[in-house]
């Protein structure tokens, strides 16, 4: 809900949304996807398809012709360890990492829900001016720095670690997934509360005056008219945070929490073989690439907008 700004699409000095206009002068923009990826133009699709096949084939040769080809082969890329790794055998001691990614994904989501509402109540909390409010500025300020100075790897020893040995009720009798999904929302949650904030602040103060002028309360105006542009503007870093976040889940493994990561480490430990590492790895990529190419495609309509409100 935008109360000013850019004139509508399809006015005089602006092109209208989707159409096939020039780009600005200096901007790195090129019409259409196929273009935009390979250079634009028949010939740079026979330019970057021959780069691509070179440069492949370089790589594909040095590999092949390292002297420890083999070796490195049979310890990564076993077809036998891959499939063997993936769909598991307990009775011989080791686990599914087919099975065992299912645990990140849950952690991811949980962890995801709670860390957008913790992350948005935070920068809330910072960027309120109530002189009430100022004793609880100050903690959530502590609180961001806080977490994010210490390594991620050292929240989840401290919460799982320390958390069972104050021997709380309840508290201290959760699975070791809980623990480490808390050290995971705690930690991403201050990265996202300053990701927030700068949406927030991203927001011109043309917005609020005119949320005033209406007679909009705070309330409302924050609901309505500041939050919605600012969620909008900070969709692809969110995003981008989050893919660094489903591959952090596999640091909830150190616990001894049975996640892909995890699963494949005790394979290799029982076959001393480290295919399933790779098994893992490429699980970890059919998660994240759709997510990363979604990001990309947001950042570009994004992109189309600004250019499309902009007046030349």
């Amino acid at each position: 809900m935008a109360l000013s700004g850019s004139p509508p699409a399809g006015s005089a000095g602006s092109p209208p949304p989707g159409s096939a206009g020039s780009p600005p002068p200096g901007s790195f923009a090129r019409t259409g996807r196929g273009a935009r990826l390979l250079g634009g133009g028949r010939s740079g699709t026979v330019i970057s398809t021959a780069s691509t096949i070179v440069v492949l084939g370089t790589l594909v040769a040095i590999f092949l012709l390292a002297p420890g080809a083999h070796a490195v082969e049979h310890a990564f890329f076993s077809p036998e360890h891959m499939w063997q790794s993936f769909i598991g055998n307990p009775q011989q001691g080791y686990y599914s990492v087919g099975a065992a990614i299912w645990l990140n994904i849950k952690m991811f989501i949980v962890a995801e829900i709670l860390i957008l509402l913790l992350a948005l109540l935070i920068a809330l909390v910072r960027q309120s001016v109530h002189p009430a409010l100022f004793p609880i500025r100050i903690l959530a300020t502590g609180y961001v720095d806080l977490f994010r100075g210490v390594p991620l790897i050292l929240v989840i020893f401290a919460i799982g670690l320390g958390v069972p040995a104050l021997s709380l009720p309840v508290v201290s009798n959760q699975s070791n997934a809980v623990y480490g999904v808390t050290a995971l929302v705690l930690s991403y949650s201050a990265y996202v509360s300053e990701v927030y904030r700068a949406g927030l602040n991203s927001v011109h103060q043309s917005q609020v005056a005119a949320a005033r002028s209406l007679g909009l309360p705070q309330r409302q105006a924050l609901r309505y008219v500041i939050l919605p542009q600012a969620v909008r503007n900070i969709v692809p870093p969110l995003l981008n945070d989050f893919i660094s976040l489903q591959k952090d889940t596999a640091l909830v493994g150190i616990l001894g929490t049975i996640e892909a990561n995890k699963a494949a480490e005790i394979y290799s430990e029982q076959v001393f073989n480290f295919s399933s590492f790779t098994v893992a790895a490429i699980l970890f990529l059919i998660l994240t690439i759709p997510l990363a190419r979604f990001t990309d495609r947001l950042i570009e309509r994004d992109r189309r907008r600004r250019l499309a409100g902009a007046t030349p």
